[in-house]
Order: structure tokens, then sequence, then C-alpha cells
């Protein structure tokens, strides 16, 4: 069974093309940029072979969908010979509100509710929608589903993701916490209780996805319990260029001296905060860090409310659980930034992590433990993989009809 995976952006397709029959084998993926923006490019890699790219105007998503096709039926790119091969297609959908507890094989209905999630998630789930109807175009024939990333945290207890503002606008506008990165907290926290041979339906578990956006989750038997992203991304840790959380009152204060509307507003929350305006540098920490060496002030500043933010998460989320197990680091930055999980945890001894710096210097992208042996809290680094989760569920909905 060949499965397609999309994730699709405003102006963005990301794909993958896995084989589930073995061992899950990556075929091909690749990157559309610039969608609808002149000079469109197509990076594509597939297994074996040279990366190929491409250049051409491709103006909107079905566009974009229908080359990546054509580049998977490339005589020399590409890896399928037939587009009947692909037994179904994945989609990453952003928000999933109340209506979508887990994945789903997509129909119609399930379209009519994932259009009432719109104003959930304006900047996300209309491009998650917009490569759904490319393919049901292109591929009428061929099962689609969709996979949420606010799924996971569906399990939340309401005095957790209810906000204190008055009932009346979650009744009306279903105004409370939701979470993302679902699906890569789900995947890494399984992952890693299978590496330690440890129940997972009997842990208490803290995952850190970190990368240009991050989020903490609090998973305790199995289930999401807490998550630092809200409604939407932006609260929660300091990203790359979102600012996470804030004072409320300090942003209506700043809208109202700068004269800002709220369109104008979102962007300064969403495009210019967190790393890259805190840091004056950039949102890429490898470049955050440089100039931090080289005594940047503001950069060293950057880099130490980036750590204290999410120790802090870390010791409200184990006094949420009434104590953690086990403490993972995924994402790009959670899995290749030693120096983060260095600063994270080298200060949380009183919570039984005996941390073992030694083994934790230098290492990037790879499953290993990162505590000593007799640490009360053991802490991983646990490579994510969101799109193998996409096709996992993917395969699992199509078999089960």
């Amino acid at each position: 069974m060949k499965i397609l995976i999309l994730n699709c952006g405003s102006s963005s397709i990301k794909y993958q093309l896995l084989d589930m029959e073995n061992e899950y084998d990556v075929l091909a993926k690749g990157l559309v940029e610039r969608v609808g923006i002149k000079d469109s490019e197509l990076k594509h890699q597939a297994k074996g072979k040279e990366t190929y790219k491409k250049i051409m105007d491709i103006p909107n998503h079905e566009v974009g969908v229908n080359l990546i096709l054509e580049t998977l039926l490339h005589p020399e790119f590409g890896v399928i010979k037939d587009k009947n091969e692909i037994s179904a297609v994945g989609h990453r959908v952003v928000h999933g509100g109340e209506k979508f507890s887990g994945s789903v094989r997509i129909t119609q209905e399930i379209i009519d509710k994932m259009e009432e999630c719109v104003d959930l998630a304006p900047l996300h789930n209309p491009a998650n929608l917009k490569g759904i109807y490319a393919m049901q175009k292109i591929l009428p024939n061929i099962p689609q589903c969709g996979v949420f990333d606010t799924a996971f945290h569906s399990t939340m207890p309401d005095y957790v993701y209810m906000y204190g503002l008055p009932y009346e606008v979650y009744d009306k506008y279903k105004i409370r916490r939701y979470g993302f990165h679902g699906t890569s907290h789900r995947y890494v926290s399984k992952k890693a209780c299978d590496m330690l041979n440890l129940k997972y339906e009997t842990q208490k578990i803290i995952t850190c996805h970190l990368g240009n956006g991050a989020s903490i989750a609090a998973i305790k038997d199995g289930k999401s319990f807490d998550t630092s992203m809200g409604l939407t991304p932006i609260e929660g840790l300091i990203m790359g260029t979102r600012c996470g959380d804030l004072d409320l009152g300090a942003f209506l204060y700043l809208m109202e001296k700068e004269n800002m509307d709220t369109k104008k507003a979102n962007n300064y929350i969403n495009k210019v905060s967190g790393m890259t305006g805190i840091s004056g540098v950039s949102s890429d920490m490898r470049d955050i860090w440089k100039a931090a060496e080289d005594g940047n002030k503001k950069a060293i500043l950057a880099m130490n409310m980036y750590i204290y933010r999410v120790k802090k998460y870390i010791g409200a989320y184990a006094a949420g659980m009434g104590g953690v197990d086990l403490i993972v680091f995924t994402g790009g930055i959670g899995e290749n930034d030693y120096h983060v999980r260095e600063g994270v945890c080298k200060d949380l001894g009183f919570l039984g992590v005996d941390f073992d710096s030694k083994k934790n210097e230098g290492l990037k992208s790879k499953d290993e433990v990162l505590t000593k042996p007799g640490s009360k809290v053991i802490v991983t680094t646990t490579c994510t993989n969101e799109e193998l989760v996409i096709a996992m569920d993917t395969m699992d909905i199509i078999r089960s009809k």
C-alpha cells in the first residue's frame, strides 16, 4: 500500500510518498514553495536518486498537486509508473475544533464540518482544504483521510482547557484551549515508552516539541492532559517569530500606542516577535547561539528567556500531573540543540532528573536516553515523524472500511 501525505500551507505543499508494506519506506518527499507567487519552486527527492528542482509559476494548490503527481510519475526522477499505485491520501489538518477527536476518512459531511472550523484557524485550515479539494479533482476515486493537530488533545479536562472568560463566549464561539502538534506529541511519547519498555498507559510524560513553532504537552496515563498552545498556536513557549504567553493588558496598551488594527496586531505577535524580535538577529537558533557566543546581549537574553520558559512549563506540568516519569525532547531544536537541552535539564535535579551532560554533548537527530542509570525521571531525545503518523492513521482507516 502506497500512501501520499500532503501538508498544505497557504503558499506551500509538503509531501511524502510512503510504501506501508515495506517497513514504512519513504519512496519520495519534497516541497512546493511560493504557490500563487511568481517563480514557484518544486524540490523533490526520490529514494536513491539525485534531488530534482523545477521553477515555474504555480498559481494555486491544484496546479501544485498536479505537479507533485507528474514528478512522482517522472521517468527519471519518479518512483511510480501509474497514479493508481497510490492507495490513499492522508492530509495534515491543523484545527479540528471540538468536532474531531480522531483521524477520519474524508467525505462531504466531513468537509462541511472542516469548513465550520475555518474561523478557528484562518491561516491554516483553508490551505489544508485546498489540498483536499485539489486531490478530489485529480484523483476522485482514491480515498482521502484527515489527521488533525488538535485531535490528540481532545482528552484534556474542562478545567484545563477553559479560559477565564465569561462562559458565554465558549458557548457562542468555542473559545478554549485546543493545542497543536498533537501527532508529534502522540508519536514521540509512545515511541519513547517503547524504547524504554515502559507501559504507556501508566506513565506521566512531558513532551517538548521544540522547533520554529514549539509546544509542550503533559500526557497522563496515555492521554493528553494539558498543552501549552491554546485556541491558536501563539500561546505558550517563546517561538521563532511568535511571542508566546503575553499579558493581554500590555498588548492592548501597545496596540493603542502604535495605532495597530487587528491585522497589524496579528502580524506583530505571529511574525516579528519571539526569538527574532527579542534577539534582533534571526528566528534560527543556530544564528542566535552564534551571536550569543560573540557577546550579543540581546541574543544572550533571548536564549535565557527561551530556556527558562521551557523549564517553567515542565515544572508546571509536573505539578499538574502530580509528578513526572519521562521528559521527551523532539522537533528540530529538541532533537538537535544540545545546548537548549542542557540549559533546561541541568537544574531539574529537584524533580529527580540526573542529567548526563556528557551523553547529551553534541548529540543530534538520534533516539537516546540523556539521564544517568538510576535517574528517578528519565529524559530522552526522540526523533519525531508526523508524516508517518498521518500515513499509519490513513492506512488503519482505509483497512477498517
